[in-house]
């Protein structure tokens, strides 16, 4: 086995072995996960889908406030829409998986939100479009990778079912990016 096999193997195994959602495996930390196409482990994707929401959320609200007109549209579409998907996430965990989601940004996720707080009047709209797509592709990533492959049915299966919106939400973005 050469070394960047034996190196992929060696992430791919400790991506799997993660089982507390509070930690994150070390695949899906560094983005090995998405390039080779694996599904995230349910504590993975539980705590990606909520920190994606909490980020859309906030950066959304900085939107509303300092973006233009474009951007407070797209923003006031992203805040009902990923409050809804937090909701609809908090619902299935309290279930059966009795898992514990994330209420608070890690670092990673504050520190995006801090860098648009920071971003200067002239370029916020289009700061926040660029951040938006970059957002929703690994949101899209995210979300296809655990409805072809996750372990829990019911998560997988309202993984499929969100993924269009998602998709939706990419375009939009995508859209309001080209406007600026």
């Amino acid at each position: 086995m050469n070394k960047v096999t034996f190196a992929a193997a060696s992430v791919l195994s400790l991506a799997l072995g993660a089982t507390n959602v509070n930690a994150q495996s070390v695949g899906e930390k560094t983005g090995v996960n998405s390039v080779l196409g694996v599904a995230p482990s349910t504590a993975d994707f539980l705590k990606e889908a909520a920190l994606s929401d909490l980020t859309e959320i906030a950066t959304s609200k900085l939107a509303q406030e300092r973006g233009d007109a474009d951007a407070k549209t797209f923003a006031s579409q992203m805040i009902t829409d990923h409050s809804k998907t937090s909701e609809e996430l908090k619902a299935l965990v309290s279930g059966d998986m009795k898992a514990a989601l994330p209420t608070a940004l890690d670092e990673t996720h504050q520190k995006k939100v801090d860098k648009l707080k920071d971003a200067k009047a002239d370029s916020f709209t289009s700061d926040y479009a660029s951040m938006q797509v970059s957002a929703h592709k690994d949101a899209v990533s995210l979300f296809e990778r655990y409805a072809k492959g996750g372990e829990d049915p019911k998560l997988k299966d309202w993984a499929g079912k969100t993924l269009p919106h998602l998709q939706h939400h990419l375009e939009m973005a995508q859209n309001l990016n080209k406007k600026k």
